[in-house]
């Protein structure tokens, strides 16, 4: 077994083990390559595999986390081991790895993701759960029905629009996310570099809601193939309480299943409700949950 920095040419194999693991996790070679070789903007973004006889079988990310105002604050994103290879060690290695990488920048508490199978692997290792996080999945075939829009709401798809009005509307909506930290701290060229200019990023199928020329809904949409993620939906608090999230959303995925989208997928913060409640109306059925993890780092 070895650990090593992954390099792009991995993107096909780490793409193949995380649909194993995850199955309702949507990010495609190309995407996936383009992430290693030009790192996200966040302080410290580096990703690991492992190796055994020259196979990729494990994964995980360490990163600061450039999102959140609370300091010294870390991510240990999607570690994971092919099934035939768990209770070896492996896992271990990558989270010892990561957290290796972190500790000299300064990072004290991190945050970690686990499938509920694994949290005696993670409480091993320090980590306590902390949020539940629920993935759905939807069946778009047929597509769903085209909702019209109210009086005065206007529809578009994303290309048509500004990215940067489309930013300061997602930072606007995503302030009070349920969460272990506050999202309050996304810099513009963080969120161009996860989601304006992801290579998944379906900018026709993406549809905002506009009221008087004013962006007040989106909803947001990554494809691989025949398979999509709602990436996210939000309002602008102002204009909350109209429907317009699940307007935007149903929009979305009649434009996704129109240009060939199958199923799509989506989590949610088990606390966050509202969107649950959307999600429930829209159709989607629960399939996965993971746990937020947290832990300090000394």
């Amino acid at each position: 077994m070895r650990i090593r920095v992954a390099q792009p040419d991995d993107a096909p194999a780490v793409v193949a083990l995380r649909t194993t693991v995850y199955p309702y996790l949507v990010r495609g070679v190309e995407s996936t390559r383009k992430m290693i070789a030009e790192p996200p903007p966040e302080e410290g973004w580096i990703a690991f595999v492992a190796e055994v006889d020259a196979q990729v079988v494990g994964w995980v990310t360490a990163q600061r986390n450039g999102s959140t105002s609370t300091a010294d604050f870390g991510d240990i994103g999607l570690l994971h081991v092919h099934p035939e290879h768990r209770r070896r060690g492996i896992g271990t290695a990558l989270l010892m790895t990561a957290t290796g990488h972190l500790a000299p920048l300064g990072i004290r508490r991190l945050r970690a993701f686990a499938q509920p199978e694994a949290l005696p692997f993670a409480r091993r290792h320090g980590f306590e759960p902390s949020r539940e996080l629920r993935y759905s999945a939807l069946d778009l075939s047929p597509a769903p029905v085209l909702p019209a829009p109210p009086p005065g709401v206007r529809l578009r798809p994303i290309a048509d629009l500004d990215p940067h009005l489309l930013y300061v509307a997602d930072v606007a909506s995503a302030a009070d996310e349920p969460g272990d930290v506050p999202v309050d701290a996304v810099s513009y060229e963080t969120w161009q570099y996860d989601v304006w200019d992801n290579l998944g990023l379906d900018k026709a199928a993406s549809t905002a809601a506009e009221i008087d020329g004013a962006l007040a809904a989106f909803s947001l949409v990554k494809r691989d193939g025949d398979r999509m993620w709602s990436d996210y939906t939000g309002t602008v608090p102002a204009h909350r309480g109209r429907g317009l999230a699940r307007l935007a959303k149903s929009v979305a995925l009649h434009r996704a299943a129109a240009d060939g989208v199958r199923v799509a997928y989506t989590s949610n913060d088990e606390e966050n409700a509202a969107m649950l409640a959307i999600n429930a109306r829209l159709g989607y059925r629960p399939v996965a949950s993971q746990w937020s993890c947290l832990a300090e780092l000394t």
